[in-house]
């Protein structure tokens, strides 16, 4: 059999869910047109195999390339002041009232061109790159209209142009009222009917909406997902992260790949996202950013059996975090996440949270071959270390 590319010497997390653990294997990758050919004991290389290139690696470690699957990494301007006033004692919702927070990003993503936000963007997507990210999601929600929403969504898509990276991208009209609109539901309005445009258009992948308080009601939701539905988009929901409005339990009642924050997440709507096969997507720098106290309910996904995923939820006002490195430490430190579910949770379950489980987010043969190559003794340096970047190598389509 012919390869183009054999990893040879390697210890390989492969995250398969057939095996124990990270699913360890010593041994060889082998890459054909862009897809796994072969993982596991060299031994079991297919006899009179060849490559037309051969890497030694030296023992170093293996795994599926990261993946960071809640993102608002396109956007114009930034935050600061605000996080000086939230130092001062300001909180999230009284900045937000006061006509800071998404607001005044969105005043700043509107004034910029799609080119400015390409290139603000691409500051931050390296960062990310340079740990191992392979594939990344990037949510709109700054501009609340369709021209801006559709301006963002394709400064996202054109990420994946500039880079090589995998983007998924993610409608999120439903983030803030804009500061023009009178009411709540009349902007819902608008939002459903922007979803076809979206859709025909080709510019996103999902639909999200933001359910609190401050944001959109259950019932104001509903009507997003409803429209999401109508035009055969997967949703996503950022749910219960300043208090318990029962988004959980809503997203599981959409089938929504995932429900994202989760702090105030009763059982009741872990019970219903395990039901539906919802994954939980947690996300410790805007719980770091916000000095939250409220932990998301780690033992009882644990005990229904709820996927868990994390992310950087890089954004420019609650976490302005551009490594999911620091997430995984962030996740173990805080939410007391073990090193194989923060693993886990940046590669087979984030996958699993963006719908693409089948083709990435883990080491096993026909599945893209997106891997991240590490300087490191074991898999917990990935998620001990603070402020250190052990990638060797990074691969993507088997380049």
């Amino acid at each position: 059999m012919h390869f183009d590319t054999v990893w040879r010497d390697a210890r390989i997390a492969t995250l398969s869910p057939q095996r124990e653990g990270l699913g360890e294997v010593t041994g060889a990758v082998a890459a054909r047109d862009g897809r796994i050919a072969f993982v596991g004991p060299e031994s079991e290389l297919p006899t009179g195999w060849d490559a037309a290139r051969t890497v030694k690696l030296d023992g170093r470690w293996v795994t599926p390339g990261l993946i960071d699957c809640h993102t608002h990494l396109v956007y114009g301007g930034d935050r600061a002041h605000e996080f000086e006033l939230r130092l001062k004692g300001a909180s999230y919702e009284e900045i937000a009232r006061a006509g800071g927070g998404i607001v005044s990003t969105v005043k700043a993503t509107r004034a910029a061109s799609e080119d400015q936000l390409v290139a603000q963007a691409l500051k931050r997507l390296d960062a990310l790159i340079a740990e191992g990210v392979t594939t990344i999601e990037i949510k709109s929600g700054y501009g609340l209209d369709l021209v801006s929403e559709t301006k963002m969504l394709r400064a996202a898509r054109r990420l994946g142009r500039e880079r090589d990276v995998g983007v998924t991208t993610t409608f999120l009209g439903a983030h803030a009222l804009p500061p023009e609109a009178q009411d709540k539901d009349t902007f819902i309005a608008k939002v459903c009917a922007m979803i076809p445009q979206i859709k025909q258009a080709g510019l996103a992948d999902a639909v999200d909406a933001f359910c609190e308080g401050i944001a959109f009601s259950p019932e104001q939701t509903a009507r997003v997902f409803d429209s999401a539905k109508a035009n055969s988009l997967p949703v996503k929901l950022h749910a219960d992260q300043l208090s318990n409005l029962h988004g959980a339990a809503l997203a599981a009642r959409y089938d929504a790949l995932s429900a994202d924050h989760l702090e105030y997440t009763d059982e009741t709507g872990v019970a219903a996202m395990a039901q539906a096969g919802t994954v939980a997507v947690l996300l410790p720098g805007a719980f770091y950013m916000l000095r939250e106290k409220q932990l998301p309910p780690v033992d009882a996904l644990r005990r229904h059996k709820v996927p868990i995923a994390i992310a950087t939820d890089s954004n420019p006002g609650t976490s302005p975090l551009t490594s999911l490195l620091l997430t995984m430490n962030m996740a173990a430190t805080l939410f007391r996440l073990t090193v194989e579910e923060c693993i886990a949770g940046v590669t087979r379950e984030a996958a699993r949270a963006l719908g693409k489980l089948s083709d990435i987010g883990t080491i096993e043969p026909g599945k893209a071959c997106d891997l991240a190559i590490w300087d490191i003794e074991r898999p917990a340096e990935l998620v001990y270390r603070l402020g250190f970047n052990p990638l060797h190598t990074r691969v993507r389509n088997g380049h």
